[in-house]
């Protein structure tokens, strides 16, 4: 080999360990390369191993930013009811054309997809469900147990969790958006409040549509398992839809559409906390959107497993 380029040399000065070897026999354009290489080579940093006290330090440093999220999130909320109370006060002023916008966006635009999942996750329960019914003769059970699971938690947790992941990452990015083009700055100079115009309308809008989907979502997934249940078991509609209301207490309904409201209401608050924290960058922009939809879904299961810790004894 003849001609070294700067990538070869710079190969063999790092192998080498960035210092001459005892013997070396080079022709006097490679050793021209090499050593300029080593002259204007930055040696590679070596990284520190973690010690006891920077672990310390850095668990502390995310319990100090887990406290500013919830400060922020809790005065999020105070805002919420201010704002809520204003609007009683004057309802001709709210901005019931943003709100209204939000329950279509939200809610309309979400019915396909909703209907969709929720389906499939019907009939694959169904099928499920009736191979184990089958090996002790309780076919009629499975209108119990898809009932009770899809009603009081899958047709809930289900469209939340869709949600989430489509309308509360909408919600951040546009928030997002407006902080990286300044215009949150603008609506601050105007005297607009971010929490009436921006926060308020996309939580109620979220908290009237969240139990109209969770309905829709549970309707249709009823739709699957009645259909696999017909074909698995031969438990024809008919007699499904008869056992259904005598295998599923109304309290079910009710608590379901609660806490559809209560799921809404906090990924509406968390997706625009987030959005608010962003950064006018674009990485910001993706780090708030990310982190905006893993808490939301987090929260929702969260607060259902506490609900059904709770109304353990309601409906069953």
């Amino acid at each position: 080999m003849q001609e070294l380029d700067h990538l070869g040399a710079q190969v063999l000065w790092n192998q080498w360990g960035r210092t001459w070897p005892a013997d070396l026999q080079l022709i006097p354009s490679q050793r021209a390369m090499i050593e300029r290489v080593a002259k204007y080579s930055v040696a590679t940093p070596t990284i520190a191993r973690p010690t006891w006290w920077g672990r310390f330090t850095a668990l502390g440093g995310l319990v100090l930013q887990a406290l500013g999220h919830v400060k922020d999130l809790m005065r999020l909320v105070g805002q919420l009811l201010l704002d809520v109370a204003k609007l009683l006060a004057h309802p001709r002023l709210g901005p019931w054309r943003d709100m209204s916008g939000h329950l279509y966006r939200i809610g309309a635009t979400a019915l396909p997809i909703t209907a969709l999942v929720g389906f499939l996750i019907g009939v694959v329960l169904a099928y499920l469900t009736a191979l184990q019914l089958k090996q002790f003769g309780a076919d009629a059970f499975i209108v119990d147990i898809l009932g009770v699971s899809l009603i009081r938690e899958l047709g809930p947790v289900l469209a939340a969790i869709l949600i989430a992941g489509r309308s509360g990452s909408a919600i951040t990015a546009q928030i997002g958006v407006m902080r990286v083009t300044e215009e949150l700055d603008a609506m601050r100079v105007m005297g607009i409040a971010h929490g009436y115009r921006l926060v308020m309308p996309r939580a109620l809008a979220l908290a009237i549509v969240m139990p109209l989907v969770a309905v829709w979502t549970t309707v249709m997934a009823l739709t699957g398992g009645m259909i696999a249940a017909d074909l698995a078991l031969d438990i024809s509609p008919a007699f499904f839809m008869n056992a259904l209301p005598k295998a599923v207490d109304i309290a079910n309904l009710t608590l379901a559409l609660g806490k559809s409201a209560v799921f809404g209401l906090l990924i509406a608050l968390i997706a625009c906390h987030f959005g608010l924290r962003v950064e006018p960058n674009t990485e910001s922009l993706g780090k708030g959107t990310t982190a905006s939809v893993v808490t939301s879904i987090t929260v929702v299961i969260l607060v259902d497993a506490l609900v059904a810790v709770v109304f353990k004894n309601v409906g069953i």
